[in-house]
C-alpha cells in the first residue's frame, strides 16, 4: 500500500510521458482488482471441491496459503501418479543432463511439464527461508484442519526446508539456484501430503444401488 500510495504521487514534466504512466498505472490498478476477485472467488469454491483436503494439508506448508494450494492442487490433479522423487521430474524442477563418453555434466533445470505448478512452487519456496522454530498463527489455524498424520508430516517438512536453507546459505550457494533445490524439494513435500489422501480415497468402496437398499 505503501509503494502504490508513492506510485500516485509521481508525476512527469512532458505531457506524454504523464500520459503514459497513468495509463499503465490505471491499468495495475484494474489487474489489482482482477486479482482480488480471483482470490474471493477461489475462497469460495475452494472448500466444497473435490481438492479440498489435499488444499488443506497443502497449506500446512509454509508459503502456501490457498491460491498456491488451490493452484497446486487444480494443476497437479492425481498426486498418486508420481512418487516423491519423480513429481519433481514431472514439475520440471530437475537439473537437465549433457552426457558424452564418461563425462556427465548438470545444468540447469528442464522446465518441462507444468510451469504454473512449477511457478507457484518457486514463489512459495522463498518462504521456507527464515527460521523455522515453531508453527505461526496461520499455521497453527491450519493445523486444526488436517489429521494428525498430515500435521506430523507438515511439521518435518517445514523443519527440513529452513534446515536445507540454513545448510545452502552457509555454503554461500546462489540463492537463486537454492531456491530451486527447495521448490523441488517442497514438491516431494506436497506428495507426501496429498498422496496419501488421495489414496485413502480411492481405497474407500463405492456405494453401489444395491448396498444403498440393503442398508
Amino acid at each position: 500500500m505503501k509503494h502504490t500510495a508513492w506510485l500516485r504521487r509521481q508525476h512527469f514534466g512532458q505531457a506524454g510521458s504523464e500520459f503514459f504512466y497513468q495509463a499503465e498505472e490505471e491499468l495495475l490498478e484494474l489487474l489489482a482488482a482482477h486479482l482480488n476477485r480471483l482470490d474471493q472467488r477461489i475462497k469460495e469454491i475452494a472448500p466444497a471441491c473435490e481438492y479440498a483436503r489435499v488444499i488443506d494439508a497443502l497449506m500446512c506448508m509454509r508459503g502456501i496459503a490457498l491460491t498456491t494450494g488451490f493452484g497446486l492442487a487444480v494443476e497437479v490433479g492425481d498426486w498418486t501418479r508420481f512418487t516423491g522423487s519423480s513429481i519433481g521430474s514431472y514439475l520440471g524442477l530437475v537439473p537437465s543432463e549433457h552426457s558424452s563418453g564418461q563425462k556427465r555434466a548438470q545444468g540447469s533445470i528442464t522446465k518441462a511439464g507444468n510451469t504454473y505448478a512449477r511457478l507457484l512452487l518457486v514463489e512459495a519456496s522463498w518462504h521456507q527461508k527464515p527460521t523455522f522454530d515453531r508453527p505461526g498463527l496461520r499455521l497453527q489455524r491450519q493445523f486444526d484442519l488436517v489429521d494428525s498424520t498430515t500435521r506430523i508430516t507438515a511439521l518435518k517438512g517445514n523443519h527440513r526446508l529452513a534446515d536445507r536453507w540454513a545448510g545452502f546459505e552457509k555454503r554461500g550457494k546462489l540463492r537463486t539456484k537454492a531456491n530451486t533445490a527447495i521448490a523441488r524439494e517442497l514438491a516431494g513435500w506436497g506428495w507426501a501430503l496429498a498422496a496419501p489422501l488421495q489414496e485413502a480415497s480411492k481405497q474407500v468402496p463405492a456405494f453401489s444401488k444395491e448396498n444403498l437398499m440393503a442398508a
